[in-house]
């Protein structure tokens, strides 16, 4: 397998470093948001997968199609969304993606090839077979991206999906980001969102004869090298299985995300800060952002004035997108109908 990570230039692996912070900005926005009242939905934070994201994302062509989940912020995001029209939509203003209908969990981007965001579990899967079909008759060698949680293994048509892309040699690639703590969890460490009987989850597709790969999810040029290959498979031959695997971050909850510990200090990638003891392992071998900053000074292609530069633009930009989207209007009433069809 060609080593592609090791071939970019360092702007690229720079851009990298922006996408993800553009989604790690976004989403601890989006909790402040929450808290200060600005919206009241509940709601789902891609926090600890912007490594899996932002590295698909590099290697999708811009006619490829994708599917994704509830947990969908980063995935739109990182395609190239713009940060003040998810802000707006998730407010439920007029200016959003969606024009503030889909909100957080339905959360589209249809100009760069989303299909569908599904909130259901495993929802988008069957989706994104389909969207592989209908790839495959177009016959320009664009692929479907699904994205989805371990979880979704559970549910019938992600197996049923599975089979008719390995039979039928879809060009789907199947992105399980198996995040571990379950979205229900206990003060004594969570427990796993799935209850499947196969201890090993690229098991099942491997049955039927898929190809599978299991993924530090935290490491976006492992992610890279993994998915660069995956999408060769699938524009040539067909399905591919990634277990992209992941970690919640400190404040994932049930219902209604915290940030323990404020927002991303990026200088704790080199500074020693005391913290509680519970966040030691998150901060020092977790966060996918601190371990790829620390990776670019390790190997000395950016400095810590680079790294701040870099987050200090993403955060103004976050900020004007916000600021944008709060002073953005709410639909009108008389349009709450517009679009539905029967």
């Amino acid at each position: 397998m060609t080593e592609v990570a090791g071939q970019l230039e360092v702007s690229q692996k720079l851009a990298l470093l922006e996408r993800m912070l553009v989604v790690r900005r976004f989403e601890e926005n989006l909790v402040e948001l929450w808290q200060a009242e600005a919206f009241r939905a509940h709601y789902h934070l891609y926090i600890g997968q912007e490594a899996t994201a932002a590295a698909i994302i590099e290697v999708l062509r811009p006619d490829d199609k994708l599917a994704s989940t509830h947990r969908n912020h980063g995935h739109v995001l990182a395609r190239g969304a713009d940060p003040a029209a998810a802000f707006a939509e998730i407010l439920g203003r007029e200016s959003g993606l969606n024009r503030g209908r889909a909100g957080t969990l339905h959360m589209s981007d249809p100009e760069r090839g989303f299909l569908h965001t599904s909130a259901l579990v495993g929802g988008c899967i069957g989706l994104a077979t389909g969207g592989a079909y209908a790839m495959k008759r177009a016959g320009q060698g664009a692929i479907c991206v699904a994205f989805f949680g371990d979880a979704s293994l559970e549910e019938g048509v992600s197996f049923e999906a599975m089979n008719i892309a390995a039979l039928w040699s879809l060009p789907v690639l199947f992105i399980c980001e198996n995040n571990g703590a379950g979205a229900i969890g206990s003060k004594a460490g969570g427990f796993p969102a799935s209850e499947i009987a196969a201890k090993d989850l690229k098991s099942i597709p491997a049955v039927l004869d898929i190809p599978t790969k299991a993924v530090d999810g935290r490491d976006v040029m492992a992610v890279l090298n993994s998915v660069s290959e995956a999408v060769v498979h699938c524009r040539e031959k067909g399905p591919y299985f990634i277990e992209a695997v992941t970690r919640r971050w400190a404040g994932s909850s049930p219902l209604w995300p915290e940030l323990p510990l404020g927002r991303t200090d990026i200088t704790m990638a080199w500074e020693h800060r005391h913290v509680p003891d519970e966040h030691v392992d998150w901060i020092e071998n977790q966060d996918p952002i601190l371990l790829f900053v620390r990776q670019l000074m390790a190997t000395g292609e950016a400095n810590r004035n680079e790294i701040l530069a870099t987050d200090g633009a993403v955060n103004d930009r976050l900020n004007r997108a916000r600021q944008l989207a709060l002073d953005s209007a709410v639909p009108e009433p008389e349009g709450a109908l517009s679009g539905i069809f029967a």
